[in-house]
């Protein structure tokens, strides 16, 4: 005999009495609506609906116990929707998500272990979780057979009221938190998004304006070194003139005029490294091992640090971008070990690996701790960094060495070289 549940008022502590089915028929059959396909049909929102409505699918054949498992589980903030067949179920799955599904095992057609089956076998509804619903006491073998099915849970009908509405509950709840986890993983993946499309941005922003002050830096060395330096020879040609024409017997003018001239010198030279600090012409002329030869040379002569260079026999020419890039790179680098490492020695070497140009600086001075690498003021660093990304290169720091800082900078050089005629150097000692 097939059990239903009403509400009633025969045990006011919950509201279910559970009565035969042929006593309900005559008096409530047809009142509750099957969910069928594509009709849309959902039981009757609950009086204050919730912004978002977890779904209950009730799947059953015999109308009574839907009527009666729809009253029962019924809640608001969800939708309780019902099939009469597993047909109509696996319609429903394909339609939408369900927080738990209560599923009859024994139905024409297509029973419930063939529905969970093809349930599983669907991707939407795959891990919805499934509670069978029997009338078989001491069937075991349907049991094993409904966990094998993929079910959770398998009930005994009729389920004691409270403990069914307490699974149900605990499956919704799961499903809700698992709602708003999704949602806030895709809050969080819009919102990381938007971030690497700023950083994007302000990383071709920075690029943008590296490469505006590169152009401006060259445009300005140029007028220095041809406008004012053409101007200070001619100067010196009109003192020149004028101290041959003074009278031999003045020796204080004939002083005062040489020393004029050796003052146009000195102005001339200072012209000249202030245009060379702004860009290098050998740069641009003679391509990067020669600027970084010409840089180890005046930075030898202007701190007196002993320095060892190396550079590769079949140097490759790199795009104007990546040799000012790694020029820039390297002159920063020795900034810092004069201003910082208290070094007496540096060793620069400059090769290829396979498509990778490798710049290495190293010292034996008194070594860099992880504050001057990742601090907030290091933007030393971070500005190297920033500069070579653009280029798919990057900057490493050897952090493994008791004494002095190695420093590498790499950048990738295609897989076409050319190389430059420079003839292969042994190590260089400036």
């Amino acid at each position: 005999m097939r059990l239903i549940n009403v509400r009633g008022n025969r045990r006011p502590e919950n509201g279910i009495t559970w009565i035969p089915a042929w006593q309900f028929a005559d008096k409530h059959v047809g009142k509750t609506r099957v969910a069928s396909p594509g009709d849309g049909t959902t039981p009757q929102s609950p009086a204050i609906p919730e912004p978002v409505a977890s779904n209950v699918l009730i799947v059953d054949d015999d109308a009574k116990s839907r009527l009666a498992l729809h009253d029962l589980l019924d809640a608001p903030g969800r939708n309780t929707i019902v099939a009469a067949s597993g047909e109509d179920a696996l319609r429903c799955v394909l339609k939408q998500d369900f927080a738990v599904i209560l599923l009859d095992v024994q139905m024409p057609r297509l029973d419930g272990f063939e529905t969970a089956k093809l349930m599983r076998e669907r991707e939407r509804s795959r891990h919805t979780p499934i509670i069978f619903l029997t009338g078989a006491h001491d069937d075991l073998k349907s049991v094993f057979r409904g966990y094998e099915a993929g079910a959770v849970d398998y009930i005994i009908k009729p389920p004691n009221p409270d403990v069914l509405r307490s699974k149900v509950s605990v499956f919704v709840d799961l499903y809700n938190k698992n709602a708003l986890l999704r949602q806030e993983v895709a809050e969080r993946k819009v919102a990381e998004a938007q971030l690497r499309t700023s950083e994007e941005n302000l990383r071709a922003l920075a690029a943008h304006l590296q490469s505006v002050r590169e152009e401006e830096r060259a445009r300005i060395s140029r007028e220095i070194h041809d406008q004012l330096g053409q101007e200070l020879t001619g100067l010196k040609i009109e003192v020149n003139w004028i101290a041959t024409r003074l009278p031999e017997g003045n020796k204080a003018l004939v002083t005062r005029a040489h020393s004029a001239l050796h003052l146009i010198d000195d102005i001339v030279q200072s012209v000249r490294r202030i245009a060379a600090g702004l860009r290098p012409a050998i740069s641009d002329q003679l391509g990067l091992a020669a600027a970084i030869e010409w840089q180890t040379k005046d930075f030898r002569k202007r701190t007196g640090i002993r320095c060892k260079l190396a550079l590769p026999g079949d140097m490759p020419e790199l795009d104007q971008d990546g040799a000012t890039a790694m020029f820039r790179v390297f002159q920063e680098l020795l900034t810092n070990v004069a201003r910082h490492a208290e070094a007496s020695r540096v060793d620069v070497t400059m090769e290829v690996d396979g498509e990778i140009l490798v710049l290495s600086v190293e010292d034996n001075g008194k070594g860099i701790g992880k504050a001057s690498l990742f601090g907030a003021n290091a933007l030393g660093f971070l500005g190297m960094r920033e500069r070579l990304r653009p280029l798919g290169g990057n900057i490493e720091v050897d952090e493994t060495r008791e004494k002095g800082t190695k420093v590498s900078a790499y950048i990738p050089i295609g897989s076409e070289r050319t190389a430059s005629r420079r003839p292969p150097p042994e190590d260089v000692y400036v």
